[in-house]
């Protein structure tokens, strides 16, 4: 038993009936989809391997020719092999892929069929059956002459390449369905309840505002771990440095800085104190919180973005194929067909060419009508029409995968193909959501401060070194500015020593910074953080503080602090714009700024410059306050009008259907939680491998290397897949256009060439070679290129920014 069972039943014994709460469920934790899902896909995968290893046996006699070929042929005439050549055998296997793992193709094509609105399952099930009632007919009735029984085997082949599809499509709906799961993995499993004696249940004692009773928790309160779901709005809950907040709250006690970078995509930490709203799944850092929940379960904030996401999902238009706009009219054009050509050569076909009876071989007008019409709908059957989609996309989607794009879905490269317009966000996707230092500036005569307070802690190599090579010997002004250089290196190794003690991205920025410059740091002791304002700690034996202007300025003693403000200004604008800016002060001097800000990643500006050059438009989309989105986008090259910033989830969801409204087809390119819900509802949405799982999952396609330029190897490959779907769909109707006129015998009375069913079948048999020749022809065309393009990215040539890019989408236009 667990130990709530334990306390309900101590409590229980004691005379108090009492229950365990029932765990709230919400969107985020449901299984159900998931696994009806996961049903079908396997489903889907045994259907798949039975067709094909009816296959195997169908063409296993046919491995007799082979044997004879090569001599072996004592093994062409074994029993197994004569049995396999058995027409019985082969009705068997038919039959079984028609009743087995077809059958559910073939039941919804007829029904589809029954209801007038045919689809590719109709043709599917139409050509099935066709060919194998004609192979029956032949083995039951040889003297009809109508076929031999190797049309009893067509079934099998055409069902196993339609399963292969469908196993695809069946695969892409388990892995792009957004499941959620990724948003409920932020949510801590068990949550640390405050049992406060002082407090009624679900109330949260009131703070006291006389000194010394300020804590909302009294020093008797205790903490028990239950599990999150059971917490409802009104407990009060602590939560650590380094944990996630279980639920939606307010902060009743202490002070902390938050990481809500999951919700709004701003990577700097946000000051949270009494009376501020915290959200569910944020991290703690630098000190402990006592919360009042809130909001719990499916009202809280993640719930609210999984409902968004579910939403847009269920908004997103379906994918037209080619091959299914034209499904239901082919369809009938071919039964159509079929029956004219019965009804011709019943009435008025032999009366007009009586010479063709003959030399079809049948023995009656009948015989003959009923042949022809057979042909008709047997070399009509939609392999090649079926095969067209599916096999390109088989190929496109491996491509992908050995080029770091994960395609989840048999469509995602159509609708890739057709993208007018590329959204990125900007925090962690076309930056690097990392900071780093951007400025330095040193109040005037700070660094002689500075000097003689490290003169003993600081090793003078690092600063002499420095002070080398800014040319200390060359005249006065540069004399003063190497002075100056040296004492902003020096203030950057006492900030960075002051904030090693605590765990903070500004502490990691400034560690990677004094490591890339190879600086030793001087001892600080007593570090002491001040959650949400900085860090202060003792070096050279006078007191140091990191952290933000204003609270820097209140350390300083009242007769500095007048001063010290006059310098914020120039050190504000010697830091430059747009930058999270940190003061270092010592004692009663303050020594100067630093500037952090989040930089573009390396590819940024090349793979927009390529995504322009393709005639596509390029959007920033942020949560980030709109004057850095426009600063960021400038730097990148996209307009400043084509920059959207101050960006909720819900808002951005907005700004992509907005866009969409005005005929763009849009691809979403994010990394976080917060993107989860535009990546859902644009076209295709394209995730980072370096983001959160939601975003991948509400993605279309991950990019697994976690570089922008796969957006262009993506759009590229979708392009270039088109293409050769377009291509396969055109060799099935100029295959269609001139096998349904000679199956229906119009050479046969000038040329005396007519069909026979197993013509009619190898025709049908290389039409699908044919599909999927082409289709492989994608991996040596579209490959060619990008091998092509690698080794002149490596080879460093002049025009790189044109070369990868844009010699992988004119292949796409090409292949």
């Amino acid at each position: 038993m667990s130990c709530s069972d334990n306390l309900c039943l101590a409590l229980y014994v004691q005379g108090f009936r009492s229950k365990l709460r029932a765990a709230e469920q919400s969107e985020l934790d449901s299984d159900e989809a998931e696994l009806r899902r996961a049903e079908e896909a396997r489903t889907s995968l045994v259907n798949l391997a039975v067709a094909w290893g009816l296959v195997v046996l169908c063409c296993s006699h046919h491995f007799g020719h082979l044997l004879h070929m090569i001599g072996y042929h004592q093994f062409a005439h074994t029993s197994f092999m004569n049995l396999m050549n058995n027409p019985a055998v082969s009705g068997a296997l038919g039959a079984f892929a028609l009743l087995g793992p077809g059958r559910s193709l073939l039941v919804d094509g007829l029904k589809s069929l029954w209801a007038g609105n045919p689809n590719m399952n109709s043709l599917v099930a139409i050509g099935s059956t066709a060919s194998y009632s004609v192979g029956a007919a032949a083995a039951l009735m040889p003297s009809l002459g109508l076929a031999d029984a190797s049309f009893l085997e067509e079934p099998v082949m055409l069902l196993a390449f339609v399963l292969l599809g469908r196993a695809l499509e069946a695969r892409a709906k388990v892995r792009a369905a957004s499941d959620l799961k990724a948003l409920a993995k932020l949510i801590p499993a068990s949550s640390r309840l405050v049992l406060d004696p002082g407090a009624g249940p679900g109330k949260a004692k009131p703070a006291v505002a006389a000194a010394g009773s300020s804590s909302v928790v009294s020093e008797g309160a205790e903490f028990m771990l239950v599990p999150t779901s059971s917490v409802r709005p009104g407990d009060v809950l602590r939560v650590l440095p380094g944990e996630r907040v279980p639920c939606d709250g307010q902060v009743l006690e202490g002070a902390a800085a938050v990481d809500e970078s999951m919700l709004t995509g701003e990577s700097v930490l946000v000051p949270k104190r009494q009376g501020a709203t915290v959200a569910g799944g944020c991290v703690v850092y630098e000190g402990p919180l006592t919360i009042k929940a809130t909001a719990t379960g499916a009202e809280s904030t993640l719930a609210g973005i999984g409902r968004l996401v579910a939403a847009a999902q269920s908004r997103e238009a379906p994918v037209q194929r080619v091959a299914d706009a034209v499904a239901g009219k082919f369809c009938y054009g071919v039964m159509a067909a079929s029956a004219a050509t019965f009804a011709f050569w019943q009435t008025l076909g032999t009366q007009l060419f009586p010479a063709a009876l003959a030399v079809s071989g049948s023995s009656s007008a009948l015989l003959l009508s009923i042949k022809l019409a057979v042909d008709v709908l047997v070399v009509a059957c939609p392999c090649a029409l079926g095969l067209a989609t599916p096999t390109a996309v088989l190929v496109g989607s491996s491509l992908g995968a050995t080029r770091g794009l994960l395609m989840r879905g048999g469509d995602v490269l159509e609708r890739v193909a057709g993208i007018n317009g590329v959204v990125f966000d900007k925090t962690g996707t076309l930056t690097e959501g990392k900071l780093k230092l951007a400025g330095m500036a040193i109040v005037p005569e700070a660094d002689t401060a500075v000097n003689n307070l490290l003169q003993s802690s600081v090793s003078s190599s690092a600063a002499g070194q420095h002070r080398g090579q800014g040319g200390g010997t060359a005249g006065g002004s540069s004399a003063a500015a190497a002075a100056a250089d040296s004492g902003e290196v020096l203030m950057l190794q006492i900030a960075a020593a002051v904030e090693s003690s605590t765990r903070h991205p500004l502490a990691a920025a400034l560690a990677a910074e004094v490591a890339s410059r190879g600086l030793k740091l001087p001892a600080a002791a007593e570090p002491r953080t001040e959650p949400g304002s900085g860090v202060t700690a003792i070096i050279g034996g006078q007191q140091a503080y990191v952290g933000r202007p204003d609270w820097v300025l209140s350390q300083l003693p009242q007769s500095a602090q007048s001063a010290a403000a006059d310098h914020l200004p120039g050190i504000a604008t010697d830091i430059g714009g747009k930058v999270t800016q940190v003061y270092v002060a010592v004692g009663n001097q303050l020594l100067g700024g630093l500037g952090f800000r989040d930089v573009l990643r390396p590819d940024a500006v090349e793979t927009v410059a390529a995504l322009q050059r393709m005639g596509l438009k390029v959007f920033v989309l942020s949560g980030d306050d709109t004057a850095t989105v426009k600063a960021v986008a400038a730097q990148a090259g996209i307009a400043v009008a084509d920059a959207y910033g101050s960006n909720s989830p819900k808002q951005k969801l907005k700004v992509i259907r907005r866009l969409q409204g005005q005929g763009l087809k849009l691809a979403m390119v994010g990394d976080g939680v917060n993107d989860a819900p535009a990546l859902a509802a644009a076209n295709v949405g394209i995730a980072l491998k370096g983001g959160l799982d939601a975003a991948g999952e509400a993605a279309s396609v991950v990019l697994m290397g976690d570089r922008l330029l796969q957006v262009v190897d993506c759009i590229a490959l979708g392009q270039a897949t088109l293409n050769k779907i377009k291509q396969n769909l055109a060799w099935a109707l100029v295959y269609n256009v001139i096998g349904i006129p000679l199956a229906a015998g119009a050479l046969l009375p000038s040329m005396g060439l007519a069909l026979s069913p197993s013509a009619a079948g190898g025709m049908m048999a290389f039409s699908s070679v044919a599909v999927v020749a082409n289709s492989l022809m994608l991996r040596s065309q579209y490959g060619a290129a990008a091998a092509v393009a690698k080794q002149r990215v490596a080879a460093g040539h002049s025009n790189r920014s044109s070369m990868g890019t844009g010699e992988l989408s004119s292949a796409a236009s090409r292949v």
